[in-house]
């Protein structure tokens, strides 16, 4: 796997957080864009797309969502896949999550299993919406939070419930709040390690492309971990605000230089935007 690329993807400001959590926390259309002009630069591919409403709280309105996709495709030209969150932050039901989707008809959407398709009873709505996003080009990537997700995940992709045999997967370490912040703890070290051991041992991820992302300061040993396994990685202040030394990141490009700056050490390459879009369309 020698030179093999990797998705660097980037949530660079989440449903939750504020400028209290960092002042650079990019959050109108124009930083957004700024951000993601930034991060292209480092070397990231992706950037994982929240919105807010006039008072700064998260949101699914599509009129937001298209300001913002043009502000950050004035800045960037092609140099990102847009993929837009759908999740629900306590807000929205499945039918309004699915709705944004369907109204906005974005390139790329991250997926929540457990919020789209919580039990057997939402399996005949949510495996037609998955299999729509298939037949329609979206590139579409399915969050798991635990390995008893990703294994039921797996069932469900065994019975060809995604439209495709290889879904982009999402495997989340730690969980928000736990240690994001200077001070807390988390999905860091040896908890964080034995999380994507975890969920390495319960399935089998050769069939299908993936990636991870980790909350707190051992975000950069998570998904480099993560990389050397095969994955792809998903970093930014959504989820973690600190270098690896323990200082506070000055903004999101700083985080992904890091990254890429660790990669060849586990044989890994930033993936051009080209090759990005060919691993994730393949997931389509």
């Amino acid at each position: 796997m020698a030179d093999a690329p990797l998705i660097i993807g980037v949530a660079p400001n989440g449903a939750r957080l504020s400028r209290h959590d960092h002042p650079q926390l990019p959050l109108t259309p124009a930083e957004l864009a700024a951000c993601a002009a930034d991060v292209a630069r480092e070397g990231a591919t992706l950037l994982h797309l929240h919105v807010r409403d006039a008072a700064g709280g998260h949101t699914l309105d599509v009129g937001r969502y298209r300001e913002a996709l043009a502000a950050i495709r004035e800045a960037t030209a092609d140099r990102l896949i847009l993929q837009v969150t759908s999740e629900s932050c306590g807000r929205y039901t499945a039918a309004e999550q699915r709705a944004m989707v369907e109204t906005l008809e974005p390139e790329a959407v991250s997926l929540a299993l457990r919020e789209l398709c919580p039990d057997a009873d939402a399996e005949p709505e949510a495996g037609a919406f998955f299999r729509a996003l298939a037949s329609a080009g979206t590139m579409a990537q399915y969050i798991v939070y635990s390995p008893d997700d990703l294994a039921r995940f797996e069932r469900l992709r065994q019975r060809g419930f995604f439209g495709t045999g290889h879904p982009f997967v999402l495997l989340v370490l730690g969980r928000h709040g736990s240690s994001a912040a200077p001070g807390a703890t988390g999905a860091t070290g040896t908890a964080g390690a034995s999380e994507l051991a975890a969920y390495l041992s319960r399935v089998s991820l050769a069939a299908f492309p993936w990636a991870a992302c980790a909350f707190g300061g051992g975000e950069l040993s998570l998904v480099t971990e993560a990389a050397r396994q095969g994955g792809h990685a998903r970093i930014g202040f959504e989820n973690n605000r600190l270098l690896a030394d323990g200082t506070v990141a000055r903004d999101n490009a700083a985080l992904v230089r890091q990254l890429a700056a660790a990669l060849p050490a586990v044989g890994r390459r930033p993936a051009s935007v080209a090759e990005a879009r060919s691993i994730m369309a393949t997931a389509a």
